[in-house]
């Protein structure tokens, strides 16, 4: 019994390592999988159905097919570039602060050097496989005062309202978030700007900061989520790939008035220069800056 014993601490004390290491993604696939959202469509074939042709559905891939991670995995071409594809780690990649927000909780080095790779060999199908999915948005991301509230639970879904049971296998319980329909939930990832956290600073998206600091003190009321997700549309418009509805969309939130008048100078006797004068007047409804990412 006492021989029994020791081997079950022994035993116990080899898994540990092994059970921590499993709790963090090796590649790509190992990621894609924790937070696959596949089996969301069977009950919400709709929203899937709208996600899919999201940009949230192809975060790495940019417009058109564009592997817009690229110059982060090229030798020289940014501050954060590697030497090596080999030698990547998760701090080569600080879009994935909002890109993959899952990699920087969930991912081991061993997924940059992947995805690196991957971006090198322009294997667009390896790329692809990695998303903001509905697990990123209803779970990982659904918390920011961690303090008073703590992380995300596990096998806990965020929403509008309590599902005491909610019928997935993994997610059985849904909880109402106090955050999902305020803008300050778009602003985690759709930013204030700068960067300055990281070792090497930088400027990107100023949606949030612009909403904030623009269109709510100029009497705004509206939310992201008011205009972007109407009626629960999980498009959240505009999709960059569709140029006809992201013109029509831009169509309606700014408005370009031009008056013109022309005449003719007599500069001097018999000399007439042809002159115009061009005003124009740029109006929006958006709440934010245009353009932004």
């Amino acid at each position: 019994m006492k021989g029994f014993k020791i081997m079950l601490v022994l035993l116990v004390i080899i898994a540990l390592p092994l059970t921590a290491s499993a709790q963090k993604a090796k590649t790509i696939d190992e990621l894609a999988k924790m937070f696959d959202s596949s089996g969301c469509k069977s009950c919400h074939a709709e929203i899937y159905s709208q996600w899919e042709k999201s940009h949230h559905a192809r975060p790495l891939m940019g417009v058109k097919g564009g592997l817009m991670l690229t110059p982060l995995a090229t030798k020289g071409a940014t501050a954060f570039s590697p030497d090596d594809p080999k030698k990547a780690t998760l701090k080569n990649f600080p879009c994935f602060k909002c890109h993959l927000p899952q990699a920087v909780t969930s991912a081991e080095d061993s997924v940059a050097v992947e995805l690196a790779e991957a971006l090198l060999a322009k294997d667009s199908a390896k790329v692809a496989k990695l998303q903001i999915t509905c697990i990123v948005c209803h779970n990982n991301k659904a918390i920011i005062h961690k303090r008073e509230l703590g992380e995300p639970e596990k096998g806990v879904l965020y929403g509008s309202k309590n599902v005491d049971a909610h019928g997935d296998k993994t997610f059985t319980k849904v909880k109402k978030s106090a955050i999902m329909h305020e803008s300050v939930f778009c602003g985690q990832c759709h930013g204030q700007g700068p960067n300055l956290e990281f070792d090497q600073a930088f400027q990107c998206a100023n949606l949030y900061g612009s909403y904030m600091h623009a269109y709510i003190p100029a009497g705004g009321t509206q939310t992201c989520q008011d205009c972007h997700m109407k009626k629960g549309d999980h498009l959240i418009a505009p999709n960059f790939n569709d140029d006809k509805a992201t013109s029509e969309l831009l169509a309606k939130a700014i408005n370009l008035d031009v008056q013109t008048i022309g005449y003719e100078w007599l500069r001097k006797a018999a000399t007439y220069v042809p002159k115009i004068v061009v005003e124009t007047k740029i109006t929006t409804t958006a709440g934010h800056r245009i353009p932004d990412g």
